[in-house]
């Protein structure tokens, strides 16, 4: 997972020891003058590169997590409550109870979410990644979203009403319109993109032109559009022929996402797409005029406004390529999950969970994208691990939520692992 936090490399030879470089009296006369790096200086180097970068914070975070949801997973098991009951007489009855459940439970986890021992073949193995891959494909594209409007200095609360619109907007198209495969599904993706594009970019206009507040009016929209779906899913426009349920129409099969894996894997060309879209917000941070640009409003909006950024029309842009991001997560569920129609529950939890996995990957677009790796990780071990071992899935959501907690209080962590503060040596050196 290098891509999530972020740690950069650590120039060596530039700082004393403290800061990972060569003492130069401890360099041999003959060598003095010449441009050399010890390697022991470069080892330090990395590692206190590691120990001072956000990447340790993250780690340490799902640690915390993973022990808590083991503390969860332990108490709320029925033999480790009878056991406890007698715990002083014999207490290795509940030492193997709590041993028993808890690596049952996360040995249930990884066979659901990463390699299943018990298929027959390797590739067979597989599939339950497969399966955290189609969970994790939505939470990519949304949380990239999201974080592409932190970096901006926007908080796009709206990633539910988003997600909705771009599966109204494409299912619409899915299963009205029946041309060629390839440009059927191209058209119904760009209306869904049109669609969540259009939500956030009200969003970025109002914001732009009368100072309202973002988190307020994305929030106050997601109702809006949640109970508007809900309507036209009862009426003629959106709702199946012949259906006294408030669902659509199936999608015709031109406009679903085709599998780029056998249909066991559960891993279509909508994965592909996020893979794009990673690689194009990642450079659209890191290299583009634009993203310069977006990047200093979101550390200072005056100063940028000084140097003559014009913040409103950055703030706007900045709204759309989120909700444009967010839109896609919509398009997934309906032309590659949902295909035989949608509800107005078709977001499934996606907009706020992108905000989670936005804050795990440090709003950093590969960062994002392995949160939402493990995050569909969780959610397709979740249910192996409800199934094997009887454990709630809800305790793999508290699991979630710590992680978040932690990741959002960097503080905390260090000061748990008598961590130093990043750059304490260089100060103090």
């Amino acid at each position: 997972m290098s891509g999530i936090g972020g740690a950069g490399a650590v120039p060596v030879g530039d700082t004393g020891l403290a800061g990972g470089g060569v003492d130069p009296d401890q360099i041999p006369p003959e060598e003095r003058g010449a441009d050399v790096e010890q390697p022991a200086g470069r080892v330090r180097a990395t590692l206190i590169a590691i120990r001072d970068g956000s990447a340790l914070t993250t780690v340490l975070a799902v640690v915390i997590a993973l022990v808590v949801g083991a503390v969860l997973i332990a108490a709320t098991n029925p033999t480790v409550q009878s056991t406890a009951g007698y715990f002083f007489a014999r207490p290795t009855d509940m030492l193997s109870a709590i041993g028993a459940s808890v690596g049952g439970a996360y040995l249930a986890l990884l066979q659901g979410g990463v390699y299943d021992w018990t298929q027959a073949s390797p590739l067979d193995a597989l599939q339950s990644f497969g399966h955290a891959i189609g969970f994790a494909t939505p939470l990519i594209a949304a949380g990239l979203g999201i974080a592409v409007g932190f970096r901006s200095g926007v908080f796009n609360i709206g990633g539910q009403g988003q997600v909705l619109m771009g599966a109204a907007f494409a299912g619409y198209v899915g299963f009205t319109w029946n041309g060629p495969p390839i440009i059927t599904m191209l058209l119904a993706v760009l209306f869904g993109l049109l669609g969540g594009g259009l939500v956030a970019g009200l969003v970025g206009v109002l914001k732009a032109r009368t100072g309202a507040n973002e988190v307020i009016v994305t929030i106050m929209l997601n109702y809006v559009i949640f109970y508007l779906l809900d309507f036209a899913l009862s009426t003629p426009l959106l709702q199946a022929p012949g259906s006294g349920n408030p669902i659509s129409p199936p999608e015709h099969p031109n406009a679903v996402f085709f599998s780029v894996l056998p249909a066991a894997y559960h891993v279509n060309v909508g994965f592909l797409l996020v893979i794009v879209g990673t690689i194009a917000c990642s450079w659209l941070l890191s290299r583009s005029s634009i993203g310069f640009k977006m990047r200093a409003v979101g550390e200072n909006p005056r100063a940028a406004r000084v140097a003559g950024i014009e913040v409103n029309r950055v703030f706007t842009a900045a709204m759309v390529i989120s909700g444009v991001l967010v839109g896609f997560a919509g398009v997934y569920q309906v032309l590659g999950t949902t295909t035989s129609g949608f509800t107005s529950g078709v977001d499934a939890g996606i907009g706020f969970n992108a905000i989670t996995v936005a804050l795990l990957g440090r709003s950093r677009p590969w960062g994002v994208f392995w949160a939402g790796i493990l995050f569909g990780v969780f959610q397709a071990g979740g249910y192996t691990m409800q199934a094997a071992q009887n454990v709630d899935i809800n305790a793999v959501q508290v699991v979630q939520s710590v992680i978040v907690l932690f990741i959002a209080a960097p503080p905390l962590v260090r000061a748990i692992f008598r961590l130093p503060q990043p750059g304490a040596r260089k100060v103090a050196a």
